[in-house]
């Protein structure tokens, strides 16, 4: 799986999408109460890897999920 954050404008908040090995988006939600939404996607077994690249990871930057 791939996870990209994107930077939104003053009136499009940054978002966060996680993509499969086919580059098929997979999920793509906000990233403020980003647990909600990891739930809703069925990613609980990555959910601290994913809030962990939330807050570490620079916009645009492309990271592969183990």
């Amino acid at each position: 799986m791939y996870f990209l954050k994107t930077q939104g404008t003053d009136k499009i908040p940054d978002y966060i999408q996680i993509r499969d090995d086919q580059f098929v988006l997979l999920a793509h939600f906000k990233t403020n109460n980003p647990e909600n939404q990891i739930r809703k996607y069925g990613l609980e077994k990555y959910m601290k890897k994913i809030k962990s690249l939330i807050e570490s990871t620079p916009f645009g930057v492309l990271k592969k999920i183990e």
